[in-house]
């Protein structure tokens, strides 16, 4: 089904207003919770959703050069973030996977961006837009599934 101009160009318009506000308040988070984008952030939280990856599949993801992704993985595990295993299906390759330690910063940097939306929300939003937020949840969702 074809749309018409003017819903390309209202959904066009939505799409680049969105892509601003989710832009901005990422970062506004990140900064007002003291949780600044890091190569390492990133990475923990990928090997969160992924359990373990090697060294290929974690630059690839991360859209950086293996060397890069080398030198961060020794990083952290020098400082204790992640641990190196051998991978079972390829034995010249390792897996990287969360230590308890990474797993534990992990859940403290969300905690402390939880707890910045969650005052936030608190004294900013009256009940009214509170609700208008709950139910733009799913809908973000949504659009996220649609992604994958």
């Amino acid at each position: 089904m074809k749309q018409s101009g003017s819903r390309r160009d209202e959904a066009s318009r939505l799409g680049e207003d969105l892509r601003q506000a989710v832009s901005a308040f990422v970062r506004t988070i990140r900064r007002d919770a003291d949780t600044p984008r890091s190569a390492q952030a990133e990475t923990l939280a990928l090997l969160d959703r992924e359990e373990s990856l090697n060294i290929a599949a974690l630059a690839k993801h991360r859209q950086v050069t293996h060397q890069t992704m080398r030198v961060v993985a020794r990083q952290m595990e020098i400082a204790g973030l992640i641990m190196r295993t051998p991978d079972p299906h390829d034995r010249r390759s390792q897996l990287f996977s969360l230590s308890v330690s990474g797993r534990r910063e992990l859940a403290d940097e969300r905690a402390k961006r939880a707890a910045t939306i969650t005052a936030m929300i608190r004294d900013e939003l009256s009940s009214d837009e509170r609700a208008i937020l709950r139910q733009a949840i799913p809908l973000l969702e949504r659009l996220n599934s649609a992604a994958k």
